[in-house]
């Protein structure tokens, strides 16, 4: 019995192909869904001025907005979202339903729009009121100072 030699070639276009496969692998696209729209055979069959705005909740299930007060439209969304390797996440596709309906919550209108139609649909603004009113940062820092306490400071516990 005899040692074979080892082909070091060998094991190099195997350890080559190997990391090769490895990185395609690595930089397939990771796709990500979010969202409900209903299909359009089922949006088919809303009847425009009969059907009631209950009826559509009851059918598709709660919207993502619901903006009764400024001009009584519901929407449904979905997006697809797509991750190569270690960059962000960009969004690739987005469908947006606008189901509006009259001041009798009757049906008025379905719309359909897209990432191509560019138009922009703001489902949900939330805007949170930092408490800071016209204050600037050095007011803020000087405005400190006086509420300094001084054992705090030096560490002294008021025991």
């Amino acid at each position: 019995m005899g040692v074979r030699p080892v082909n070091f070639g060998k094991l190099r276009r195997i350890g080559t192909g190997a990391a090769l496969a490895a990185t395609l692998t690595a930089c397939a696209p990771i796709e990500r869904y979010h969202g409900f729209v209903p299909p359009q055979s089922e949006l088919a069959a809303l009847d425009v001025g009969v059907s009631t705005k209950d009826e559509v909740i009851g059918l598709f299930g709660q919207p993502v907005a619901d903006r009764v007060l400024q001009n009584n439209t519901i929407y449904y969304a979905a997006s697809k979202f797509e991750q190569f390797g270690p960059l962000a996440p960009r969004e690739v596709d987005r469908e947006v339903i606008a189901v509006s309906f009259d001041a009798n919550d009757r049906l008025r209108n379905v719309a359909r729009y897209t990432l191509q139609d560019g138009r922009v649909v703001t489902l949900d603004r939330r805007v949170t009121d930092d408490g800071i009113a016209d204050v600037s940062f050095l007011s803020q820092l000087f405005g400190a100072f006086g509420r300094v306490d001084a054992g705090t400071l030096l560490g002294v516990d008021d025991q």
